[in-house]
């Protein structure tokens, strides 16, 4: 059923094109209430509004908080058209209609990012505005809502095109945004106090969505909810794809992990290629030869700028994406050849420290594996020390290990990996896999260093990597035959530290 549009409540936080949507509803008949500061700016702007007050008979009081609350505007929202009962009781205590609320609530959520002061912050809980926007909302079938400044467009052009008329297509549509926009402002709400009550309960909300080709795989729908341009500037070829993003947010966690110039090479989330060196050229010269064949069309990231000299050997592989917070304008140049090559420039970002993913019925929410050993968490267990050496190669090992599908057994030399085994069934199998992945890029393993994510349930592993040449070995001990591993260690001067973390993933 169509409805024309009669009576309108404004009640906006930000100002910007609010005057532009009064002007096109004055010049439509509408009579206009507002509020406050909303009020005061419309009259200024030379419009015939009307203030909620002179409905009331109350002003607005307690600084600001309480203006709209009140049963002659929330009748005038809430009584259904239709119902005889309605209509002879808004009749009986003379409520006015309201036929279109437009509402722009407080910024919470940028308050919060902004300030620590909780007196701010609590101030900008917006009470009057929810409150009409789940009131017009509930009441969809006789009143249009508006609940932010993301939706003016659509209005002016359903003003304009309808000529002050609404269907029950338009209502119904709009009021599914409003209850989107209520909810996502009450979970990141509920966000901020529960920082501290720390109550059980899954609620995420995020309102950006970036449209993906397909899912995992082309028969599947896909979607990425949040605002890819907080993290990248795209400088560069075709859009991005859900498997694309899980490689990058592989890619940026690991890179994370290094201070020296290093490039990563991942493929399917994995890590195929890493190496750390003086310069940028010679880290990507040493992390492709780690495996150049899985590198082929692979996510590639550097932790410093890209100039002519790396892209050029850059540009010698095909590969989906490579990621850098700078580049050469020369280089850009160089790596833009290929016109379906992604190039990102990541930002300084603060990602989430929990994650979470759906299972079965539910959802599984966790803390992110933030733990990065160092040198003061080894704790050797074999009669030989590591040297200073396969120290260094140890806690560059551990750092890739963390990273890896399980079970997943490193081999690295000289900061380089050199082997890795990855998504096995049994960590022998890891380990061999590392071994025929070293020896076919060939890679000797004499004096190289193992990593794994988890212990060895028998010496097996340790005593394959000892005959490959492997001189040290770093895990997290905690088996219940791990003297079974340090005595083979022992036997053939190898060394050993246990780190007691376990870096499971899966």
């Amino acid at each position: 059923m169509d409805i024309r549009i009669r009576s309108a409540l404004i009640s906006v936080y930000s100002k910007d094109r609010i005057d532009e949507i009064a002007g096109i509803l004055s010049q439509l008949g509408v009579r206009i209430y507002s509020t406050g500061g909303t009020f005061d700016f419309l009259k200024k702007q030379g419009l015939d509004v009307t203030a909620v007050e002179s409905i009331t008979g109350y002003p607005s009081i307690l600084g600001g908080r309480v203006k709209t609350l009140h049963p002659k505007v929330f009748g005038g929202i809430l009584y259904r058209r239709q119902d005889q009962q309605d209509l002879e009781e808004v009749e009986k205590y003379e409520i006015p209609p309201v036929d279109l609320v437009i509402v722009d609530l407080y910024p919470f959520e940028k308050t919060v990012s902004s300030t620590n002061d909780e007196e701010e912050i609590i101030e900008k809980i917006d009470i009057g505005g929810i409150s009409l926007i789940r009131a017009a909302a509930k009441n969809f079938r006789d009143v249009l809502i508006v609940p932010s400044a993301d939706h003016y467009d659509r209005l002016i052009d359903l003003l304009k095109t309808k000529n002050g008329s609404t269907e029950i297509e338009d209502r119904k549509y709009f009021a599914a945004q409003a209850f989107n926009v209520s909810s996502h402002y009450d979970t990141k709400i509920f966000e901020y106090f529960n920082k501290e009550q720390n109550i059980p309960a899954f609620k995420k909300s995020i309102l950006h969505s970036y449209p993906l080709r397909y899912g995992e795989n082309p028969h599947q729908q896909g979607l990425f909810f949040g605002n890819m341009d907080e993290v990248f500037n795209q400088l560069h070829g075709k859009a991005i794809s859900y498997n694309n993003i899980v490689d990058i947010d592989a890619a940026v966690s690991l890179i994370g992990e290094f201070a020296e110039p290093t490039f990563v090479v991942i493929k399917h989330t994995n890590a195929c290629g890493i190496a750390s060196r003086t310069n940028l050229t010679e880290a990507w010269h040493d992390a492709l030869a780690c495996d150049p064949v899985s590198a082929f069309g692979g996510v590639i990231i550097a932790n410093r700028p890209v100039d002519v000299a790396v892209a050029e050997e850059l540009n010698k592989l095909f590969f989906e994406i490579l990621i850098a917070a700078e580049y050469d304008e020369k280089a850009l140049e160089i790596l833009k050849s290929k016109k379906n090559r992604i190039l990102l420039q990541k930002k300084s970002v603060d990602f989430p420290e929990v994650q979470f993913k759906s299972v079965l019925n539910g959802a599984l929410e966790q803390e992110k594996d933030l733990k990065t050993e160092t040198e003061a968490d080894f704790h050797l267990v074999s009669k030989k020390a590591p040297t200073d050496t396969e120290i260094s190669d140890l806690i560059f090992a551990n750092k890739i290990v963390k990273h890896q599908k399980s079970n997943t057994i490193v081999l690295v030399r000289g900061k380089q990996l050199i082997g890795s085994g990855t998504g096995q069934t049994s960590r022998v199998d890891a380990l061999k896999q590392a071994i025929q992945k070293a020896h076919d890029f060939g890679f000797g393993l004499k004096g190289a260093v193992m990593a794994s994510d988890a212990f060895f349930p028998f010496a097996d592993s340790v005593e394959i990597a000892g005959k490959a040449g492997i001189t040290a070995v770093v895990q997290p001990g905690g088996s219940v035959r791990d003297a079974d591993s340090i005595a083979y260690c022992d036997e053939h001067e190898m060394s050993m530290v246990f780190t007691g973390i376990r870096h499971f993933k899966h």
